[in-house]
């Protein structure tokens, strides 16, 4: 299983990384698997701690994917020197026991330090969940087609329209602008569907 989270994280300097990521459970903790090259990547291997941040601020994931991450709080872990999410539901302190080299994701086994709870979930929100994908989506623009992009979109507003917030909907316009920005830039003068205007 793989819960969507943001990873805090720290350089050897002290200086806090904050990074949207899968984190796969495993017995007694996760395994993290960063890209090369990435902050988190270099964080984790100076350092080998971590915090796993259980959010439902979807803007957060957003911003980070599109270059305009969110003024963040952070505060330092409570048995860790690593830093955390200030308002968070929950966090899980990591502190990393093998790593595992790999020329495109390295594999960071963590152990599980400590766990606390803030804040009450307030339960399901599709277009919470609508957003996580698009931030998914946005982050394979190299990678996938345009036809695809435009219909995995096309289905996520479905929920966008439905059920977001004022939150929700700052972070879809975010994604939809991040996408016509990646075509502008790419040279494509055919411009996004309309499904990509509609609910930004």
């Amino acid at each position: 299983m793989i819960r969507e989270a943001i990873v805090t994280t720290r350089s050897s300097g002290g200086e806090p990384h904050l990074a949207p990521m899968g984190a796969t459970v495993i017995e007694g903790g996760y395994l993290l698997q960063p890209f090369r090259p990435s902050r988190t990547l270099e964080n984790l291997a100076a350092t080998r701690i971590a915090v796993i941040n259980f959010t439902d601020d979807v803007r957060i994931f957003a911003g980070c994917v599109v270059g305009r991450p969110l003024k963040v709080d952070v505060r330092k872990a409570d048995r860790i020197d690593c830093p955390r999410l200030a308002d968070t539901l929950s966090h899980d302190e990591l502190i990393v026991e093998r790593i595992e080299d790999d020329p495109q994701r390295p594999k960071f086994f963590c152990k599980i330090h400590h766990s606390d709870g803030h804040r009450r979930f307030e339960g399901m929100n599709r277009a919470k969940a609508a957003v996580l994908e698009g931030a998914v989506l946005v982050s394979r623009l190299a990678l996938l087609s345009d036809e695809k992009i435009d219909q995995e979109m096309a289905y996520l507003t479905i929920a966008i329209e439905k059920t977001a917030g004022p939150e929700e909907l700052e972070a879809w316009g975010w994604l939809v602008e991040a996408i016509a920005a990646h075509r502008r830039q790419r040279g494509n003068q055919n411009g996004a569907p309309s499904v990509l205007q509609g609910a930004s």
